[in-house]
């Protein structure tokens, strides 16, 4: 049923989902673009897709299914630019990490009578570190690929032309060893500031403190082990990626972000007294419900 992609956006989520793709027996064309030549080469040389082009739109036009791998606000450009140059047998899919901003300006742009299918999409797997030079054909093994599809007429699967392309990526999804959830894209938003953007941010405060802190005594951190480095790993994270989020999913980040304020308060003003307990044993109990790979 998809026998030619375009990856729009070729570096680690997308430059792994062409991976995966050929790794779980993809053997159609996967055409890639980039605004990066470097990330286009990397992907190409190393088989992620099977051709570069530096004609997005026509490359789009001439693919089954389009997938939009890059920063949310790049997405909404192309949700703009693709909507008159595809057709209603064609799908339209995406990575993007806030769903709420992209499934409202889709609206009436796709899924209607004579237009392409959009399914929007979020891998929940990433690295710290970016491009195409650290893709792997496992990332999304053992993660969450989370769908937040339009409901009725709206959704992608009422097109009789993108209804099997939507099925059909599903199913590529699930051999790239994902489990599938599907949400409604303002949960997902909520559900992600907690889960994933409020660990960023923490992470890239406490980066961002120690650095100041140890300024003049950098030798001094390997002491932290592997505790240090846990808890700052994540802020290696590009800015370019997170600036998009926290724009388009301020509000539930903000939530999030004072609800911890108000927790790390209660535990300044709880050191000394049996309450601190009481947090580490909720935090313990919390964390050992979380699955460890």
């Amino acid at each position: 049923m998809i026998e030619r992609i375009a990856i729009l956006g070729t570096g680690l989520i997308g430059a792994s989902a062409g991976l995966a793709l050929r790794a779980h027996g993809f053997t159609g064309t996967i055409a890639g673009w980039d605004p990066d030549e470097e990330q286009l080469h990397t992907a190409l040389s190393r088989g992620a897709i099977t051709v570069s082009t530096d004609a997005p739109l026509t490359a789009a036009a001439q693919s089954n299914l389009i997938l939009l791998a890059g920063p949310v606000f790049t997405i909404l450009e192309w949700l703009d630019r693709l909507a008159p140059v595809l057709r209603e047998d064609q799908l339209l899919t995406d990575v993007g990490s806030v769903k709420g901003a992209l499934c409202n300006h889709a609206r009436g742009r796709y899924n209607g009578p004579g237009q392409a299918g959009f399914l929007p999409g979020h891998p929940m797997a990433g690295k710290e570190v970016g491009g195409a030079e650290n893709a792997d054909a496992d990332l999304f093994r053992g993660s969450v690929w989370i769908f937040t599809p339009s409901e009725g007429a709206s959704a992608p699967e009422s097109n009789e032309g993108a209804a099997p392309l939507a099925e059909a990526w599903r199913a590529w999804v699930a051999k790239f060893g994902s489990r599938i959830v599907e949400l409604d894209p303002d949960r997902h938003d909520v559900l992600c500031a907690w889960i994933s953007h409020l660990p960023q941010f923490v992470s890239t405060a406490m980066s961002a403190l120690l650095g100041d802190e140890f300024a003049a005594n950098a030798d001094l951190l390997p002491i932290g082990g592997r505790a240090l480095r846990e808890m700052t790993r994540l802020g290696a994270s590009p800015y370019s990626m997170w600036r998009d989020i926290a724009h388009t999913n301020s509000e539930a980040i903000a939530r999030s972000l004072h609800a911890l304020e108000q927790r790390l308060a209660h535990i300044r003003e709880n050191l000394r007294t049996p309450e601190l307990r009481g947090e580490f044993e909720r935090a313990r109990a919390f964390s050992l419900l979380l699955p460890r790979k």
